[in-house]
């Protein structure tokens, strides 16, 4: 997207690839967060306004309206508790298929009750009952992500071990995975990996 710039994990630059654990992902920040930071003041020396579509903030506005004025019998702290632990339980480090196949069908329930939700504070400032109740439903779709990326990649790869598929397949999985939200249902789709000076190597520790 034209004039947004990213630094971290979801740059996606795979300084560590698969093997990203702990606090490695500073190596992303700082050396990135430089380099982008000094590409931000480099483009907007010459950048117009991009223009906009009507309304951009409908959807949003639109969103957290239908959080304060829900008068749904589901609440928010239960579900995320339910996410948590399908999510903690079946999608972990060690994962396999029958066990993610559960997880995202509890997620996918979880997403339906979401929508009959309702808060117990509908004021309109400094409201953290609606914002942690916006962030949930964020949080289910991550949830919805994870599970369903881990369930279709048949390898063991990094952070990802698969107990079924205890192997790495640099054949079929050399790739990145993309979700995209397409009429309502997550797609998936791949972009190849680029590889430079270090090729990725089998963890022997």
């Amino acid at each position: 997207m034209q004039g947004l710039f990213a630094a971290g994990e979801c740059a996606c630059v795979s300084v560590h690839g698969a093997n990203r654990l702990g606090t490695n992902s500073l190596v992303d920040l700082i050396v990135f967060g430089r380099r982008g930071g000094k590409a931000m003041a480099e483009f907007v020396q010459h950048a117009d306004y991009a223009p906009l579509p009507q309304a951009p903030e409908a959807n949003t506005l639109a969103q957290i309206a239908r959080i304060r004025t829900g008068k749904g019998k589901e609440i928010p702290g239960r579900i995320r508790l339910e996410m948590q632990k399908v999510m903690m339980d079946h999608v972990g480090v060690f994962r396999e298929g029958p066990t993610i196949q559960k997880a995202l069908d509890v997620v996918r329930e979880l997403q339906q009750r979401y929508q009959n939700i309702s808060v117990q504070d509908a004021s309109s400032t400094f409201n953290t009952d609606i914002l942690e109740a916006w962030e949930l439903g964020c949080l289910l779709d991550l949830a919805e992500v994870t599970a369903l990326s881990a369930l279709n990649r048949t390898e063991s790869r990094g952070a990802h071990w698969r107990e079924d598929f205890p192997t790495r397949d640099d054949v079929n999985w050399m790739k990145h995975t993309f979700v995209t939200l397409k009429d309502g249902k997550q797609e998936l789709s791949y972009k190849s990996v680029t590889l430079t000076k270090f090729e990725p190597k089998e963890r022997k520790y």
